[in-house]
């Protein structure tokens, strides 16, 4: 198995940024999680799943569905949907159904297998916890309330999707809410992770800061 430096942290903090440099520093691979259950919660609601149905419903629809991820890009049966997994409403389906084991369990291999002969920087909610506990490194990566949702208001825009500073902060708080309180792999810091509140840094600080540490351990 090959190394792994795992970031963890909430919608918003910048853990996607960061890891993607992080990963070009060290010439280690990169893995974005989160990418994958937008991915899975893109096929499902495409097949008209909602967090409510029965796991024998969501199985139907993942048996029938490949995920992959590859050079920073999702392919979700073969197709480029690296774009189409980053509106308002995956964002919020992705938080929804990663509560469930089922679709937690379909990726949970795939997941594991990026690590089995390569060198990578993973980025989830539950990284260091639950899919890596004995990564090589583990950062808790963080960000005010605030922050987080000036940023997110700021990706939005960027893509063109309407989104107002408000609607950003309730997303960000309910999105926490979501992902701290469920009971299957809530979003924590792990005990011997590395925290770094970005809140006041750049992103060229973050990625020095994160360097530092794994380069000296503190």
């Amino acid at each position: 198995m090959g190394k792994v430096i795992a970031i963890d942290g909430p919608s918003g903090a910048g853990k996607s940024t960061i890891a993607k440099l992080i990963a070009r520093e060290m010439g280690f691979d990169y893995l974005d999680t989160g990418a994958l259950y937008r991915a899975a919660a893109f096929a499902l609601r495409n097949n008209d799943i909602d967090g409510e149905d029965s796991d024998s419903k969501i199985m139907y629809v993942l048996k029938k569905t490949d995920i992959a991820f590859n050079n920073g890009r999702v392919f979700l049966n073969g197709k480029d949907v690296s774009e189409d997994i980053r509106s308002k409403e995956i964002d919020y389906y992705s938080s929804v159904f990663s509560a469930r084991k089922i679709v937690r369990d379909f990726l949970l291999d795939a997941q594991r297998n990026a690590a089995t002969t390569n060198n990578i920087v993973v980025e989830g909610r539950d990284t260091t916890t639950v899919l890596f506990p004995n990564a090589w490194k583990k950062i808790y990566l963080d960000a005010s309330p605030d922050e987080r949702a000036k940023r997110r208001y700021l990706q939005f825009k960027d893509k063109g999707v309407y989104a107002n500073p408000e609607e950003a902060k309730r997303d960000v708080m309910e999105r926490d809410i979501r992902d701290s309180n469920r009971d299957l792999a809530p979003l924590k810091r792990a005990e011997n992770a590395f925290l770094l509140d970005s809140s006041d840094l750049s992103v060229e600080q973050a990625k020095e800061e994160i360097l530092r540490f794994i380069k000296t351990g503190h």
